[in-house]
C-alpha cells in the first residue's frame, strides 16, 4: 500500500508518501505567502494554495514504488474561503489568523452573545471565524457575497478542486455553527448571530462515514494521478494532528508547537461550564469532543524573538534561552504579540505583549529565557482552562524537536511529556483518517495503536515543577493588571492612526 498525505498550513504546505507501515518514504515542502494588505488582515491566494499542492504531490510521485492507494487532506481551519458557483475564489482567502471583524467580535462580546453562543456550544467566537467575517463582509464588502455561494474552509476547497464537491468537515464546521448533539448545523447559532442569510453559502457536512469522494479527470491531470482515485477529506489540522500524535481517547492531551501553540484535550462530554474559552470540535463518531485552545501567538513570536536578539534562528533563542536559569532573573513575559490579540486560553482582541519587570540587570538570555517561559505558560494555562485532567502530554510541531523546550514544558506542566516520532504529525493524522476512511482500518483506535509511535519522553524536576507553579499563579495576577494598559494602548493606537 501506499499513500499521499497533505497537510495545508498556514505558511507550510506538505505532502507525505507513506508506505503500508506507516513510515514516512518521502516529504515535500511548499511555502506559502500570508497577505497582509491592511493592518490586522490576514489573506491567502486560493488559487495559489492549490498549485502549492500540486507542486508537492508531483514531487513525491517519484519516489512511489506502487501505485497510490488514497490521498487524505487536512488543512488550516477557521478563516473563510468563498467560492462562486463555478467553484471559482471570488477573492482572496480571509485566514482564521485575520482580525478585521475584531470591532464586531468586541460589540458581540458586550452584548452578550459570545457567552450566550459559548454555553450552547462550547466554542467562544473570535475575529477569524466565519461568522464574523461574513458579517465584517455583509458590512464592508456585500458585493462580494452577492458573488459567492459557497463558504468553503481551506480543507473544503481542496476537496473542492480535487473532488467537485462542496463540503465541510464536522471539525471545520463545529465553530461556530455545529450543533454538537445533533452534529447538524444550529438554526440558534446562526440566528443569535443574524445570520440566517448565510445559510445558503454554508456547504453540506460530512461526518467520519462520508469523508471519501473520487478524484476527477481534471484533477488527476493536474496532479499526476489516476482519476477515481478516493480522496479523504480528514479532519482539519489541530484535530489530525491530535490523531496523528495518538491522543484520540478521553484524557489524553497533546500541544502542537508551530504558528498556533495548540492546547488540545479529548473529552467524552461538551462541557460549557467555567469561563467561556477555546473550542469544542466533533471528533469521532461516538460524539466525542476535541478541546481545543489554538492560540494566535506561537512560533511567529520566537521568529521575532530570533529578529530582535540578532540571532540567525528561532531554535538559537532557546538555545540563548538555556544561558538564563529558571525564571530568568524576575523577567516575565506576556506572548500576547498577534495585532488581533488572543483567542485561547481567553478572548481579548487589545491584548499585546508586555514585559514585567525589566531593568539593566538583564541580559540577552533572559529576554530569551523569559519569551520561552511565556510561551510555556500559556500552555499550562490552555490545559487548566480545558479542565480535564492529565498525567501525560504529547507534543509535536517544530518546537518538539527541542529537548530543551520539551523539558521546560514538562516542568512548567508538571506531567511527562512525549515527543511523535512523525516528522509530520497532521499529515499522519490525515494518513490514519484515510485508512479509516477506505476500509484499511476499523477505527481510529486501532489505526493509533498500530501505526503512532514517539520516540522520547521528559518528566518534570520536581523541584523546577513547583517553582513554576509560583511563576504561573504571577503570570496570572500580572495578565490580569496588564488589562488595563492594553485597553489604554488600543485608544492610543487609534488616536495615532497607526
Amino acid at each position: 500500500m501506499t499513500a499521499l498525505a497533505v497537510d495545508v498550513g498556514t505558511s507550510m504546505i506538505k505532502t507525505v508518501l507513506y508506505d503500508a507501515e506507516g513510515n514516512e518514504v518521502v516529504v515535500s515542502r511548499q511555502a506559502t505567502e500570508v497577505q497582509r494588505p491592511h493592518a490586522g488582515w490576514a489573506e491567502q491566494d486560493m488559487e495559489a494554495v492549490w498549485n502549492a499542492v500540486v507542486f508537492t504531490i508531483r514531487s513525491v510521485l517519484p519516489r512511489a514504488t506502487e501505485p497510490v492507494d488514497f490521498v487524505s487532506i487536512t488543512a488550516q481551519g477557521d478563516g473563510c474561503w468563498l467560492v462562486d458557483e463555478a467553484g471559482a475564489p471570488t477573492g482572496p482567502a480571509i485566514l482564521w489568523s485575520d482580525g478585521r471583524a475584531a470591532e464586531i467580535v468586541d460589540s458581540w462580546r458586550h452584548d452578550g452573545l459570545l457567552e450566550k453562543a459559548f454555553r450552547f456550544s462550547g466554542s467562544l467566537t473570535f475575529p477569524g471565524l466565519p461568522n464574523a467575517i461574513l458579517t465584517w463582509l455583509a458590512e464592508n464588502d456585500p458585493e462580494r457575497l452577492q458573488r459567492s455561494s459557497t463558504a468553503l474552509y481551506a480543507g473544503g476547497w481542496l476537496f473542492l478542486r480535487c473532488t467537485g464537491e462542496r463540503v465541510a468537515d464536522e471539525s471545520d464546521a463545529s465553530a461556530p455553527f455545529l450543533d454538537l448533539a445533533s452534529r447538524a448545523y444550529s438554526q440558534e447559532i446562526r440566528s443569535l448571530f443574524g445570520l440566517d442569510w448565510a445559510q445558503h453559502l454554508l456547504p453540506e457536512i460530512r461526518a467520519d462515514g462520508e469523508r471519501a469522494g473520487k478524484l476527477t479527470p481534471a484533477a488527476a491531470a493536474e496532479l499526476g494521478l489516476t482519476a477515481g482515485l478516493p480522496v479523504v477529506l480528514a479532519p482539519y489540522d489541530i484535530v489530525s494532528t491530535s490523531i496523528g500524535v495518538g491522543a484520540t481517547s478521553p484524557g489524553r492531551a497533546c500541544t502542537i508547537l508551530g504558528t498556533t501553540i495548540c492546547t488540545e484535550v479529548v473529552r467524552d462530554t461538551v462541557d460549557t461550564s467555567g469561563e467561556p474559552a477555546g473550542l469544542t470540535i466533533a471528533f469521532g463518531s461516538d460524539r466525542g469532543v476535541l478541546r481545543a485552545f489554538p492560540t494566535l501567538a506561537g512560533a511567529e513570536v520566537l521568529v521575532w524573538a530570533a529578529n530582535l536578539l540578532g540571532v540567525p534562528h528561532p531554535r538559537d533563542v532557546i538555545t540563548l534561552a538555556g544561558e538564563s536559569r529558571p525564571g530568568a532573573h524576575g523577567l516575565v513575559f506576556l506572548p500576547y504579540l498577534s495585532p488581533a490579540g488572543e483567542r485561547a486560553p481567553f478572548l481579548d482582541t487589545r491584548a499585546r505583549g508586555t514585559f514585567w519587570g525589566l531593568s539593566l540587570e538583564h541580559q540577552r538570555a533572559d529576554f530569551a529565557r523569559a519569551v520561552l517561559e511565556g510561551l510555556t505558560l500559556v500552555i499550562r494555562d490552555c490545559l487548566e482552562a480545558s479542565g480535564a485532567h492529565t498525567e501525560e502530554l504529547r507534543v509535536c510541531g517544530g518546537g518538539a524537536a527541542n529537548t530543551l523546550w520539551c523539558q521546560l514544558i514538562a516542568d512548567v506542566v508538571g506531567v511527562r511529556v512525549l515527543r511523535s516520532a512523525d516528522s509530520e504529525v497532521g499529515a499522519k493524522g490525515a494518513f490514519l483518517s484515510g485508512l479509516v476512511a477506505t476500509g484499511r482500518q476499523p477505527d481510529l483506535e486501532a489505526a493509533v495503536t498500530r501505526y503512532v509511535r514517539t520516540c522520547a519522553s521528559c518528566d518534570p524536576d520536581p523541584h523546577l515543577a513547583a517553582m513554576y507553579t509560583r511563576l504561573y499563579s504571577d503570570f496570572r495576577r500580572l495578565r490580569d493588571v496588564a488589562r488595563d494598559g492594553w485597553t489604554i494602548q488600543a485608544a492610543r493606537k487609534g488616536e495615532s492612526h497607526v
